[in-house]
């Protein structure tokens, strides 16, 4: 899947997590064959080994591109490609040994995704890179030591125990969120969920398209994967010391490489780039020619002017303050506008569907084209209804824990603001879980943006920090989880699976990601360094989620000389940019660049830019020469390209942990 969205589902920083906008998925559906299982049978043994198998996977991958570049590109399609390899794979070898085993049906498949997906995105929204890492002291001392509210008490370690514990306490809240409101959502306001319609497309098609479309994905997906692995493996060897191998490859000359404008060689980023839409991958490589092609060897330039001449690489009162802060305001001006726009839309919308007498017959028209499919997809759908008084009880019920043991956890955030959070938390997720389902844009990260801002502004100087950014992920945690409930409630209508299958497996798959996330993420945190602005795992989200909550705290003081007027002008860029795309004729709007997505290159450098724009190249040249092979192969092939040298990472993770470093380094220097 390619993205259309500002955002980064864009974020996260989400990492930014970039999704995709579908039309017309309804008609592309071919029709699902009824279910006649009970929910019980559709959850199988080998379903959840499956799941924690490509859940740990993702977990792993996805930790990787937060912890550098903080975009993740939607990989839910992707998990529901891997699904089918494997359980496929799985019976055919049991068949051939003679064994008799359960058939794979769709409703097995959008299990499997389900649960791995729910897992994943633990490690994708869980703050390891953005707001719980912004607590550690390395944060701390980028952000600048000695600065008013950044005090050495608003610091916090990562630890697996405290870590595990607020991710079991918070994210579960939202799995009960928006549980009486499923019926309405998806089958009274029949709202589209793009994303979620796309992999119910993707996994009806695996199993009607026949054996041998489905030959052809695995051995695209296996060819591919082989591939990534062994040139991970074969570029490790190469990386002896820092700034050494593939990943330093100067491809367009020393100079452009000082710059970070080079081609690393990563499979991941040309996976990820492949699935990410032309859009998303242009504004990328804009946001990089802007920043570190011109502003910022300009403002180098007046070092002893601008900024004192003495100071090191990463202290916010040089140069690279103005890296953060201008990112923060593309990132808050592009939020702010979508956020708004979203807000307005969905209320006007919910108005109007209220007030319109002839909604009923409306929804009974859109029916028209296969009224026998949709009536009885829905009648499966509402046939395993799940009881209002789960939700409410579960809801309060997590409250209740949390109220108790979050105070307990971080003494600055008081107990009665996480019962005004909670208290605004059902309303807020119903925007969001609403306005997803109209843009497909999942906008969690704005609502725990509001939340850090405030927190930090009410609570003082002494607090405001960490109440901030954990009060951030409180609110996006509840906001989040709510909204891919509601996406995958809509792959399970079009897949005809049961609701109440798939909200167990939402629960298994949420408990193994608050496990298998820290773990992941402890993987890269004790074996590279995490948070080194210089390295490869720069995590820019979690300086820049500090330094917001350091705003919030201190106002504009925060801010290097002469920035305040560059954040200004870009956030104005951002929220104009977004006007010209949704008021100009569609030929010149569909042009405008997605100023979130610009502003990760600021931080971060241009050179995943380029891996992300070669993987766009691919697609585009094989849309060229072979179009309906490309539709078929593009997320076989983009899946594998990520899962192999993602999987690399963790031998390569155990050889840095038992001291063992690669034997050659290969550097580049002047002649």
């Amino acid at each position: 899947m390619t993205t259309s969205s500002s955002a980064p589902n864009m974020e996260e920083e989400k990492g930014l997590e970039i999704t995709e906008r579908e039309p017309d998925l309804e008609d592309q559906l071919p029709a699902a064959e009824i279910q006649s299982q009970p929910w019980t049978e559709q959850i199988t043994l080998r379903g959840v080994l499956v799941s924690m198998m490509i859940g740990i996977i993702y977990s792993i991958i996805v930790m990787k591109l937060n912890l550098t570049t903080g975009m993740v590109p939607n990989l839910n399609v992707s998990a529901a490609l891997l699904a089918f390899v494997f359980v496929r794979s799985w019976t055919k070898v049991l068949h051939k040994a003679g064994f008799v085993c359960k058939p794979f049906t769709r409703q097995e498949n959008t299990i499997i995704q389900t649960c791995a997906v729910a897992c994943y995105s633990i490690a994708v929204g869980g703050g390891f890179a953005s707001y719980l890492l912004g607590l550690n002291s390395k944060t701390y001392e980028l952000s600048g030591v000695g600065n008013e509210g950044n005090s050495p008490s608003a610091v916090k370690e990562p630890g697996f125990g405290w870590m595990t514990g607020f991710l079991f306490v918070v994210c579960f809240v939202g799995l009960f969120v928006l549980i009486p409101l499923r019926k309405i959502m998806i089958v009274d306001l029949k709202l589209t969920y793009p994303s979620g319609l796309a992999t119910a497309v993707l996994i009806n098609g695996f199993h009607t398209q026949g054996d041998k479309m489905a030959k052809k994905q695995v051995h695209g997906f296996m060819k591919y994967f082989s591939i990534s692995f062994l040139w991970g493996l074969f570029k490790w060897f190469f990386s002896g010391i820092e700034d050494c191998g593939f990943e330093q490859f100067p491809t367009f000359g020393l100079q452009a490489w000082k710059q970070t404008f080079y081609f690393d060689f990563s499979m991941t980023f040309v996976g990820a780039g492949m699935i990410c839409s032309h859009l998303v991958n242009l504004s990328l490589l804009l946001g990089a020619v802007i920043s570190f092609g011109l502003m910022f060897p300009l403002i180098d330039r007046l070092r002893g002017d601008w900024f004192p001449d003495n100071l090191e690489e990463s202290n916010m009162k040089g140069l690279y303050g103005y890296k953060v802060f201008i990112s923060i305001a593309l990132i808050l001006g592009d939020g702010i506008y979508n956020f708004t726009k979203i807000l307005v839309s969905t209320v006007l919308n919910v108005l109007d569907r209220t007030k319109s007498k002839n909604h009923k017959n409306a929804v009974a028209a859109d029916r028209q084209g296969n009224p026998t499919r949709d009536l009885k997809q829905t009648e499966t759908f509402l046939k395993e209804n799940i009881p209002m008084w789960i939700g409410i009880i579960g809801y309060v019920a997590f409250t209740i824990i949390s109220i108790i043991t979050i105070p307990h956890m971080f003494p600055q955030l008081k107990w009665y603001y996480i019962v005004v959070a909670y208290i605004f938390a059902p309303s807020l997720a119903f925007c969001n879980a609403y306005g997803a389902g109209l843009t497909d844009i999942n906008m969690a990260y704005n609502y725990g943006k509001v939340a850090l801002f405030t927190l930090a502004a009410i609570t003082g100087k002494e607090n405001g920090v960490v109440a901030g950014l954990v009060g951030c992920g409180l609110i996006k945690s509840v906001v989040s989880v709510s909204c891919i409930l509601m996406q995958d409630f809509k792959t399970a209508h079009y897949t005809s699976t049961s609701p109440r299958a798939m909200f167990i497996c939402q629960v298994i798959g949420i408990a193994m990601g608050c496990v298998t996330a820290p773990l992941s993420f402890f993987l890269y945190y004790k074996a590279f360094d995490v948070g080194n602005p210089h390295g490869e795992f720069k995590a820019p989200y979690a300086l820049i989620y500090r330094n917001m909550a350091i705003i919030g705290v201190q106002g504009f003081s925060a801010l290097p000389d002469h920035c305040l007027q560059l954040c200004f002008g870009f956030f104005a860029f951002a929220i104009g940019v977004n006007m010209v795309r949704d008021f100009s004729p569609q030929k010149i709007g569909k042009w405008m660049p997605l100023p979130m997505v610009m502003a990760v290159p600021f931080l971060v450098g241009a050179y995943f830019a380029i891996d992300m724009c070669m993987g766009s190249l691919i697609v585009f040249v094989w849309h060229k020469l072979n179009s309906k092979k490309a539709e078929l192969m593009v997320p076989a092939a983009a899946s594998g390209l990520i899962c192999g040298e993602g999987l690399w990472i963790l031998p390569a993770a155990i050889l840095a942990l038992a001291k063992i470093n690669p034997p050659i380094c290969m550097k580049f220097l002047a002649s």
